[in-house]
């Protein structure tokens, strides 16, 4: 925990202390924010107090940075607290949307009481990214819940405004503060105390006005629970002749309906392999087509076709190490790192990486021969798994470790003689096999099929998890085949297997299924 005190003569009299409870996570600049609020205190003749608990690293909890001012009365100091008492805080200042809701559930925020000033952008929890599915939480319910819990909110993305302008969230935190007109200072004492911190001074002023007017003139805005998934328009020329052909191709040859999801699926392959590749992926999904037009797919607004265009393009751009070496290296990587840690030019960054590979993944990369040569030999594969099956922690920043990983990112070229390859392309085909074999019989049942493939992502355990996943869920086909509600029992399962790791929400949901015919 800590402490700073500092004691000025009183201009203003009040009962008790202002209180103020900032919520922020690091690089955030919670405590940057605390001290300016602090040193604005001071200058404006009050006693102020800011104290710290931090919290956990990972992303699992924020520290709290806590704030009580208060005027002098007659050079005696007055008792401050340590930390914030549920329902007595007059300002809540949440650095990211969640953290707003946590505040709500500590009882740091009032009805009558206290002001929210909170950023909706999201940086999200550990606990939300170890979902197998979507495991993001609904920011509608924390904006639904802080316009009865708080007196008054100020909630809109103040992170985004704060990197247009070229500063951090905490100048825009400020700015909302400032707006809120809940401080007895004036807009100029804030804007003093900003000059007075001495560094980047210019930019933390463009955020800080530019979130005080934000919040003047519309101070929340309206989030949903679902965000838009931005697609885009097909070209008239992607700028390559072989691109070109592709587009081409798309627009003259599948529904209106299904395009702006083959070009994005085309351009993820052309990105994964090459246009040749996105070639093979359009010649898979216009066979579907076909199918899909003699089973009525018309009628159903070609509903099998769009599932297709999206998961087929899913299952080409498996998750292989050539995959993983080619985006770690990548030199938009490398930028968006430095952006993101907010490095100046002529800072050095470096990004280390944890990596654990398993001899499977290396013989999957191998020419499909020679991995299953080693693969049918256990004890000389177990002999290699012994010295590469390792943690390893990567500075890819470094010219040994990224000329290693530029290598086996240059191994693409050979990507379709992989074992891995080989067994991609078997798995896809079985799968789509099933999906056009069901299609004749249940329509929806199809397209629950193809959705299916979500389940199957990653590499390495996470691979094997999610691949033992689908295939259980799929071998609950027999039983719901030729039901009614198939397509809705299907749907359940892929949900219950997206629920937790282990996989216990979908035993107890498979169980279920084995019981419907008895």
């Amino acid at each position: 925990m800590n402490e700073h005190v500092s004691l000025s003569p009183a201009r203003h009299s009040t009962d008790k202390p202002l209180s103020l409870a900032i919520l922020a996570m690091g690089g955030q600049g919670g405590g940057v924010l605390a001290d300016w609020i602090v040193n604005m205190a001071e200058a404006e003749g009050w006693m102020a107090q800011t104290t710290s608990v931090p919290g956990v690293a990972q992303r699992t909890g924020a520290t709290i940075y806590y704030v009580e001012m208060l005027p002098a009365r007659d050079g005696h100091a007055p008792i401050f607290s340590l930390m914030p008492t549920p329902g007595d805080v007059d300002v809540v200042i949440a650095a990211e949307l969640m953290e707003a809701g946590r505040s709500v559930l500590r009882g740091l925020v009032t009805p009558d009481k206290t002001v929210l000033i909170a950023s909706t952008h999201r940086s999200f929890a550990v606990s939300e990214k170890q979902t197998p599915g979507d495991g993001i939480g609904n920011p509608v319910v924390v904006i639904d819940a802080t316009d009865f819990a708080a007196k008054k909110t100020i909630a809109f993305d103040m992170e985004s405004l704060a990197v247009k302008n070229g500063s951090v969230i905490s100048s825009a935190l400020f700015g909302g503060l400032a707006a809120a007109e809940i401080l007895p200072f004036t807009k100029q004492a804030f804007e003093a105390t900003i000059r007075a911190g001495g560094k980047g001074i210019e930019a933390s002023l463009k955020a800080f006005n530019a979130a005080y007017e934000r919040a003047r003139d519309k101070p929340t805005e309206k989030l949903s629970a679902t965000p838009h998934k931005h697609f885009d328009v097909l070209p008239e020329t992607a700028g390559h002749p072989a691109l070109d052909r592709l587009v081409h191709r798309i627009r003259s040859e599948f529904p209106e309906q299904a395009q702006q999801m083959l070009y994005a699926g085309a351009k993820k392959l052309t990105d994964f392999q090459d246009p040749a590749y996105a070639g093979e992926y359009l010649d898979r999904v216009s066979s579907l087509l076909a199918v899909d037009r003699r089973h009525g797919g018309e009628a159903k607004d070609f509903a099998f076709t769009l599932q297709a265009a999206k998961y087929v393009a899913v299952a080409m751009a498996y998750d292989d190490v050539i995959r993983v070496a080619d985006l770690k290296v990548r030199a938009s990587r490398f930028e968006r790192v430095r952006k993101e840690v907010g490095a100046r030019d002529g800072q050095i960054v470096y990004t280390t990486e944890y990596m654990h590979p398993r001899m499977e993944e290396i013989c999957g990369t191998l020419p499909k021969k020679l991995g299953l040569w080693i693969e049918n030999r256990p004890a000389l594969f177990n002999r290699l798994d012994r010295l590469v099956n390792k943690g390893r922690r990567v500075k890819t920043g470094t010219l040994f470790w990224f000329s290693g990983l530029y290598v086996v990112s240059a191994l693409r070229r050979g990507r379709r003689g992989t074992l891995r390859h080989s067994r991609e392309m078997e798995h896809c085909g079985a799968w789509l096999k099933t999906a056009t074999t069901v299609l004749g019989e249940n329509y929806d049942l199809a397209v629950e099929v193809l959705g299916c493939r979500r389940l199957v992502k990653g590499y390495s355990d996470t691979h094997a998890r999610g691949l033992s996943k689908f295939d259980r869920v799929l071998s609950a086909l027999p039983l719901i085949r030729h039901r009614d509600d198939g397509a809705a029992w299907l749907k359940r399962l892929r949900q219950a297997a997206l629920l937790d790791e282990k996989g216990i929400a979908l035993d107890g949901a498979l169980k279920t299924v084995a019981t419907l015919d008895s």
